[in-house]
This record gives C-alpha cells, structure tokens and sequence, in this order.
C-alpha cells in the first residue's frame, strides 16, 4: 500500500488513494445529510492516520484517531440526538456559541502546538496545531449539524491545501482543494434546507 504509483504528473500511493476516495464519498454524503456518511469517515480516517503518519504529520495523523470517535458519536447525534431522540435537525450557533467555538479553536492550536514542537520531529507545528484544531471544531460542530461547520471547512480546506503541497502529498492537496468547492456546496445546501421548516421538508 505505499508503493509509489505514477498518477496525473505526480505520484501518490494506493493507500493515499483510496482515502482519497472515501473521503470524497463522505462529504458527498455529508451534504446530503446521510447518515452513512459517518461509516465512510470513520474508515477515511484510519487510512489517512497512516498516511500523514508516514509524512510526519503528528496533529493530522492524531486526529484522524479523534475523528473515529467523534465519528461513532456524530452518527449517533445524527439519528438519535434530535428532539425525543429523533433525527437530529440543522440549526445555527448563536452568539455565545460563536465565542465558544473560536475560544475552543484558540486553546486547541495553543496546546497541540507547543506539544507537537516539543515532542515529535514535524517541521510545521503551528500550522499543524491550527489546522488540527479547526478540524476537530468542525467535526464538532458536523456531528451536532451546526450549519457554520461549513464555514469552518472552508477556511481550514483552503490553509490544508498548501500545507500539503509543502509536504508533496500533492493528491490531498488536490482532495482538499476538492473539500473547498464541497464545502461551499454544503453550505448552501444546508442554508437552503434549514430555511424550510421540518414539516415540510418531511411532508
């Protein structure tokens, strides 16, 4: 699986590649709000922790761990965290929830910074720290179908995308550059749906 293969003018690895896949079958899945989705992310994952292992991508490859979790908890918020234990519906942060959330991103990529420079031999562990940490905030906010986990993803997608082409994962690079135009995607859908009141959305 980390055979390098030749692909488009650059190279990449089987196990690059089929996290590249299933990670585009999850967001895909995410902006239709299915709850399948979560299995896909969950197996991404895993896969994508041995890759940003392998590049010395400590945050990334940690997370990938933490999104398992999460991934087994969103799955469950999406179907049983709604009102009466229903499906759970998109809503918005309010205020305060805005202040939390970017309190809960600052404190994030202080503490996973100053760990990952000081205990493994990444090369970009700010950028990592913040990266990892806005991610773990939009999974959050994902799993709790926060529509402005969107807006996060965006601007995390965006950072990503030069991050690995700094480290030659040049078809991540190109996954999450994909991530961006499905971000944007989802942002609108979702603004769309949350506009139609539940009863008509199931009528």
């Amino acid at each position: 699986m980390n055979d390098i293969v030749p692909l488009f003018g650059f190279t990449t690895t089987p196990l690059e590649l089929v996290s590249f896949v299933l990670s585009v079958i999850t967001v895909a899945l995410n902006i239709r709000q299915t709850h399948w989705a979560w299995l896909f992310s969950i197996l991404a994952s895993g896969l994508y922790a041995l890759v940003f292992a392998q590049s010395r991508l400590y945050g990334d490859a940690g997370l990938q761990l933490v999104f398992i979790a999460v991934s087994v908890w969103g799955w469950y918020q999406w179907l049983r965290g709604g009102t009466a234990h229903g499906e759970l519906q998109i809503s918005r942060l309010s205020g305060a929830g805005w202040a939390k959330s970017a309190l809960m991103w600052l404190a994030g990529f202080g503490i996973l910074s100053i760990f990952l420079k000081s205990y493994t031999d990444t090369d970009v562990p700010y950028m990592d720290g913040f990266l990892t940490a806005g991610s773990l905030l939009g999974q959050l906010l994902l799993s709790r179908k926060k529509l402005e986990n969107w807006h996060v993803w965006i601007l995390v997608d965006i950072l990503y995308v030069s991050l690995y082409m700094y480290k030659h994962l040049m078809l991540t690079a190109i996954l999450y550059a994909l991530f961006v135009i499905m971000a944007a995607m989802g942002l609108r859908a979702w603004n769309n749906s949350a506009a139609v009141p539940a009863a008509v959305a199931g009528s």
